[in-house]
């Protein structure tokens, strides 16, 4: 089924935009800020207007989280420590509940939008993924609400490209979903060589990469399609 939207663009409705996180804490001034990460708002905004179908993420941890270095007395951001789920970096204070540095940046044009995924509220857990939290067991429910709508085919971008994207797209693909990366709607932190090893892993695992001027005509599959 088609959906025709205005310039005579044609929207698949099985097709998916994921927007990963666009919210304060990552933009320069927040409390985990990503160089250029404010750049990628008009970008996103263009291309969502493309997408029938638009999902966003959004971290949303408690003040006390296990992530945050503040927590960890003697420790610093950036240091990694072992939790029962495995090897965790340490992040300075970021996404808090219910303030500003949680908030989605306020220019993005996401109104049609049709559903939020929180994560990271578990105090004793990470969340990099949409789909999977850091324990690798706990599910969002992001999975089983985009097969409820059949949703075969997901586009993404938001921040961080090499942590919270990497992560979700490649969990995507474990989960049966099409994923494909819009490059410069992503911006990296890329600590100690995060990004190359971010998308040598999504390549690895069948991610698809493309930039926003060369989206693929509707209908076609996009890459890393099996």
């Amino acid at each position: 089924m088609k959906i025709r939207l205005r310039h005579n663009e044609v929207m698949d409705k099985q097709t998916a935009l994921l927007i990963v996180d666009a919210q304060y804490g990552f933009m320069p001034g927040g409390g985990l800020p990503v160089a250029g990460g404010d750049a990628i708002v008009p970008v996103i905004n263009r291309v969502a207007a493309r997408f029938a179908n638009v999902i966003l993420t959004q971290d949303w941890h408690p003040a006390g989280h296990v992530s945050f270095a503040a927590n960890h007395p003697g420790r610093k951001p950036y240091e990694t420590i072992d939790l029962p789920y495995g090897r965790q970096v340490l992040w300075p204070t970021h996404c808090v509940q219910g303030t500003r540095d949680a908030q989605v940046h306020e220019d993005l044009q996401v109104d049609r939008a049709q559903l939020i995924i929180r994560k990271g509220w578990n105090p004793q857990v990470d969340s990099y993924s949409a789909f999977v939290e850091a324990d690798r067991r706990t599910t969002t429910g992001l999975a089983g609400y985009l097969n409820a709508r059949g949703i075969t085919d997901l586009y993404l971008c938001g921040l961080a490209t090499d942590y919270c994207v990497s992560w979700s797209a490649q969990d995507a693909r474990a989960a049966g979903f099409a994923a494909t990366v819009i490059e410069d709607a992503c911006r990296a932190i890329d600590l100690d060589g995060s990004l190359a090893q971010a998308w040598a892993d999504m390549e690895a695992a069948g991610v698809g990469r493309v930039t926003s001027d060369r989206l693929p005509a509707w209908g076609n599959p996009p890459p890393g399609k099996n």
